[in-house]
């Protein structure tokens, strides 16, 4: 156990969830940072390498002392304890090419984390620290999404790095999440229903700088048409996200008996920058609202209104929304989709698939002192229809991990039309 290097103040020991971290499933977010055996050499003597990660952590949990504590009654307090977070070192017996050097998979990434990732503990924090027999090395990080998002953990494990290389920049830290969006009675609702039951195949697909462009080509014309010519044309992930929804719903299309069957797509959006005044990048804790749209197929099943669709829902979430959404008593998760399934008509079947994006987020400002990682990744996501957008490291490529049952990524890995814009040269 590492604990924070100061005891952590009695007016601090009791941190509140805020409404958005009551309605977030108790899952990790977790990835694993992949380090070049020559380049922790060139710096360091390997032996040396666990007790400066252990030195700054401990430095770095005086700081954010929420992630050294235990979540407590029912996983609405973190109790500040100090008991500090789990530190694991682990021997891996292979090289560290032989993990990610053709395309790696994330059902292997998780042998190098803490938890899994629907592990549901009272831990915030863990870390696993593989050395692999080639001297590289691969430090995974899980924080509960309980309590921070996507952005929060990027932060964190940022802020640790730079901790780590002597960097004297002050840490900066904000966690005012319960007082911005205090809590509400959620009851009746269940979170970790979201995760899966059935068994889930997540896999790595790589879409190069140039294959995008050729699918902006693709659809550009009849997308900007959508759009609006007054409007930017379609940025990475409105293209994205509409070849891989069109292609997974040709890719598994089932009849569906007597029900007309409705598509719900669904983004999370960052609320901190539509804040006013807007929150700094480091402000910890869950600051995302998931936003749901309704598509339309044209006769061929290819859509082109998925973008203008993102964009309005988008557009939506401005202070005012922000503001109902902090002060407003009730809450009902299922009203939107119960209108919006009405709005079609009773004899409808729901069918969900939701993105979220990672691009643009600092994802490689990593650096523990000897360089960034030569790739991050993440193990496979426990949810059914979800595919999660992460930029390349370098060359303006993304990264699209899909997460289906089994049986639909069997046909959708299949479909020819996708493998055609798929890259097939390992890591980008």
């Amino acid at each position: 156990m590492v604990k924070p290097s100061s005891p952590t103040p009695q007016h601090l020991r009791r941190y509140n969830l805020s409404f958005l971290d009551q309605i977030t499933p108790q899952v990790n977010n977790s990835m694993v940072y992949f380090f070049d055996a020559d380049d922790v050499a060139n710096k360091f003597n390997i032996n040396d390498v666990s007790d400066l990660l252990k030195k700054s952590l401990s430095q770095l949990l005086t700081h954010y002392y929420p992630l050294a504590g235990r979540l407590i009654n029912k996983n609405l307090i973190v109790d500040c304890n100090d008991e500090g977070a789990p530190y694991i070192e682990t021997r891996v017996s292979c090289h560290l090419s032989h993990v990610i050097t053709d395309n790696p998979s994330p059902a292997d990434v998780r042998k190098l984390l803490p938890f899994e990732m629907d592990e549901a503990v009272d831990t915030v924090l863990g870390v696993q620290v593989n050395v692999f027999d080639c001297g590289g090395i691969a430090i995974g990080v899980c924080i509960s999404h309980k309590i921070a998002d996507a952005l929060s953990y990027f932060q964190f494990v940022k802020t640790w790095a730079a901790v780590t290389r002597g960097e004297q920049e002050p840490i900066r830290t904000h966690f005012q999440s319960s007082t911005l969006f205090p809590p509400k009675d959620v009851s009746g609702y269940d979170p970790d229903s979201l995760v899966a039951k059935d068994k889930i195949v997540c896999k790595r697909f790589v879409f190069e700088a140039s294959t995008i462009e050729s699918l902006r080509a693709k659809y550009s014309e009849k997308m900007t048409n959508v759009l609006g010519g007054h409007q930017k044309s379609p940025s990475r992930v409105e293209l994205l996200s509409t070849f891989i929804w069109t292609r997974f719903l040709a890719a598994t299309k089932e009849e569906s008996g007597s029900k007309k069957k409705i598509h719900l797509v669904a983004w999370t959006a960052n609320l901190r920058p539509r804040m006013e005044p807007p929150l700094p990048d480091y402000a910890f804790g869950n600051y995302y609202w998931p936003m749901r749209t309704l598509p339309t197929l044209d006769e061929k099943g290819e859509c082109h209104d998925l973008g203008l669709k993102l964009r309005e829902e988008v557009n939506k979430i401005d202070n005012d929304f922000i503001v109902q959404l902090r002060e407003s008593q009730q809450w009902n998760p299922e009203q939107k989709r119960e209108e919006m399934v009405r709005s079609i008509g009773n004899n409808v079947q729901p069918a969900a698939f939701a993105f979220t994006s990672l691009c643009r987020f600092p994802v490689y400002e990593v650096d523990f002192g000897w360089g960034n990682p030569m790739w991050v990744g993440p193990p496979t996501w426990k949810f059914k229809n979800v595919v999660t957008l992460k930029d390349t490291k370098s060359s303006g490529g993304i990264e699209a991990y899909a997460s289906l049952a089994e049986k639909d990524m069997a046909k959708f890995e299949h479909d020819e039309e996708f493998l055609a814009y798929v890259s097939t040269t390992g890591l980008k």
